[in-house]
């Protein structure tokens, strides 16, 4: 006789989720204590997870590789529905919230990627095009850091002051 089990019952062990997910058995119950997944208990006291741990397990892992800390993946999938798989809608909300945290992820990553060569406005004038990007190190008047790379509209309002003084 077979019984037929529907995807919103807890029907995967710790070692199929863990291999089915490819992380460790470790993870999972870290990622429990820190609330990011949740398992029931079967009879025999076992851990069993709903299928839908699958996919949170590989958002946290997508996550995580973007930068993202645990503790805003937590907060983040904290508002995802516990009694229910989590709908088309409700992964769409949860990755809207985290769109503008990685799109000046990525605007940041290009301006490293594009600067990293040249002058950056850390106030080292070692670079031949520091006298040209922050003469006399002029940013350093208005802000603390590699402020080209970091806060480029601040460096650029610095360095047109110079210019109009000069």
């Amino acid at each position: 006789m077979t019984t037929s089990t529907t995807r919103d019952e807890p029907r995967f062990s710790v070692g199929q989720v863990a291999k089915r997910a490819d992380v460790a058995v470790s993870a999972l119950h870290f990622y429990e204590t820190k609330g990011l997944i949740k398992s029931w208990r079967n009879a025999g006291n076992q851990r069993r997870y709903k299928s839908d741990v699958l996919r949170r397990i590989a958002v946290i892992k997508a996550a995580q590789k973007m930068g993202i800390s645990l503790l805003e993946i937590q907060e983040t999938l904290s508002k995802l529905p516990d009694n229910r798989t989590p709908t088309k809608e409700d992964w769409a909300s949860m990755s809207r919230f985290w769109q503008s945290k990685l799109d000046e992820k990525i605007a940041y990553m290009t301006r490293v990627r594009d600067m990293v060569d040249g002058c950056i406005g850390c106030g080292c004038l070692s670079m031949k095009s520091c006298p040209i990007y922050n003469p006399d190190d002029i940013v350093a008047k208005e802000c603390n850091g590699a402020v080209i790379l970091d806060q480029p509209e601040r460096a650029h309002a610095a360095k047109n002051c110079y210019d109009k003084e000069n």
